[in-house]
């Protein structure tokens, strides 16, 4: 073969090169494009935001950021805190499973008359004021009189007290901030929830490591004194009634055939269904760490259990308000979608690791799942129910299929612990999130609107 030849056959193709550039430049313009349109869109959702912040008060805007920061104080010791108290008291794994699956059932009642309570009146900060009147009473008994039966009192009335409290605090939140900025008050919100959870916890831990376990329920009910101080400094003038139910303007009607209206709205329904199987599984993962640490008898667990608690809220404390802005700019699915893979990994870490730091470690996992599902959660029934009125019984509905998600998993992921081990449990944690995404990537469509109606 002649030289002449091999060139030739080795000379690249001059449209190849051509088509490379080409290539190079498309993409060069969409990283230029995702970068401008993330500018302007990030521009305006604090310009929203800003706007909105001109025509609340100070004073309203710092009562709700406390209101949300000791609201997450006085719930913490519930939940994966009482788990371990409970099992240092003796109890048996079923026993505190069916304490929860109590409280569970009872926050699962409560949700949908709170929910329509939070639509009809316009006392929302009433409302918020019961639910922490009854945490109190609830961390009190726990306290002092820990007998069998009075726990279980204890957990109805926390449980009812979730039906009050959360649907009246997100309604003074849509009320206050419109739609056009629910997500960056959202993320605010969460943020002082975060922060307050992570304060708590290790305060709770110091407590039970240095003092007892039963200061920790004494200090929670001492906490609701300054959220009640918190909520006061709310205006209520602030909040607006027809907003506050994401209701169309100048509709002041509130009727029943709205629950029934919600089950037509397919979307709603999809988006529940893929909650229930998150929160199935979700809701038992911390409380078995907990119990499996209480048992353990390792050095200082009450200090580790604080750890365990204080390492994702502080996680959600950082990430609350990104998922806030991202959730505009790439809109709601994507992070729904980040948020339930993270938790099926996190599920079958902790079925692999026993060492108390290896799992504060995982623990940064849900303080990324948290964030992402907390915040979204908001946000996507705000999305689904604009105009309706139906806001806050949304709230309640959904509320009332997680809690009885996370009843029937508490209990169930208790009993089959107690016959066939840890690793089982774990193994069966993690599947309900991966389901969940399926459902999501599969059937939902993105619900964030391309205009906010106010």
């Amino acid at each position: 073969m002649s030289a002449r030849s091999e060139v030739k056959e080795h000379r690249p193709k001059a449209g190849h090169g051509a088509e490379q550039a080409g290539r190079g430049s498309r993409i060069r313009e969409r990283l230029f494009g995702l970068h401008t349109r993330s500018r302007r869109v990030i521009s305006e959702h604090r310009n929203r935001r800003k706007l909105r912040d001109r025509e609340v008060s100070d004073r309203s805007r710092r009562g709700l950021d406390w209101t949300n920061f000791f609201l997450a104080d006085v719930q913490l010791s519930f939940g994966s805190f009482l788990a371990f108290y409970l099992a240092d008291l003796g109890w048996s794994k079923q026993n505190v499973g069916l304490a929860l699956t109590v409280g569970g059932l009872a926050a699962v009642a409560a949700q949908i008359p709170g929910g329509a309570l939070a639509d009809a009146v316009r006392w929302k900060r009433a409302l918020a004021a019961s639910g922490f009147v009854l945490i109190a009473a609830a961390a009190l008994i726990l306290a002092l009189w820990p007998d069998f039966s009075l726990v279980f009192v204890a957990e109805i009335l926390h449980g009812s007290s979730a039906g009050l409290v959360g649907p009246a605090i997100a309604a003074i939140s849509l009320g206050i901030a419109g739609r056009h900025a629910m997500s960056s008050r959202i993320g605010r919100n969460y943020r002082f929830a975060g922060a307050g959870n992570a304060v708590t916890a290790a305060f709770m831990g110091a407590l039970g490591a240095y003092v007892s376990n039963h200061a920790i329920f004494i200090a929670t009910a001492i906490l609701c004194i300054p959220a009640l101080a918190a909520l006061t400094e709310i205006r209520a003038n602030e909040i607006d009634y027809v907003r506050a139910r994401n209701a169309a303007k100048r509709d002041h009607t509130f009727d029943l055939q709205r629950l029934v209206d919600l089950t037509k709205n397919w979307r709603l329904v999809l988006f529940a269904g893929a909650l229930v199987l998150f929160h199935l599984c979700n809701a038992s993962l911390l409380p078995l760490v907990g119990e499996n640490l209480a048992h353990s008898k390792v050095a200082n667990s009450a200090l580790f259990m604080g750890g365990l608690i204080v390492v994702p809220q502080v996680v959600v404390a950082i990430l609350a308000p990104w998922i806030g802005y991202w959730s505009e700019l790439w809109g709601r699915k994507p992070l729904l979608l980040a948020g339930f893979a993270i938790e099926t990994v996190r599920a079958l870490l902790f079925a692999l690791i026993s060492d108390p730091l290896l799992m504060m470690a995982v623990q940064l996992l849900d303080g990324v799942t948290g964030a992402a599902i907390t915040v979204l959660t908001i946000l996507v029934i705000t999305d689904l129910t604009t105009g309706t009125g139906r806001f806050n019984l949304a709230q309640g509905v959904l509320g009332t299929m997680r809690g009885i998600a996370a009843a029937i998993g508490t209990a169930s992921i208790g009993t089959i612990v107690q016959h066939f081990g840890d690793l089982t449990g774990f193994l069966l944690m993690a599947t309900g999130p991966a389901l969940g995404a399926a459902l999501i990537w599969a059937f939902l469509r993105e619900t964030k609107p391309a205009k906010y109606i106010d």
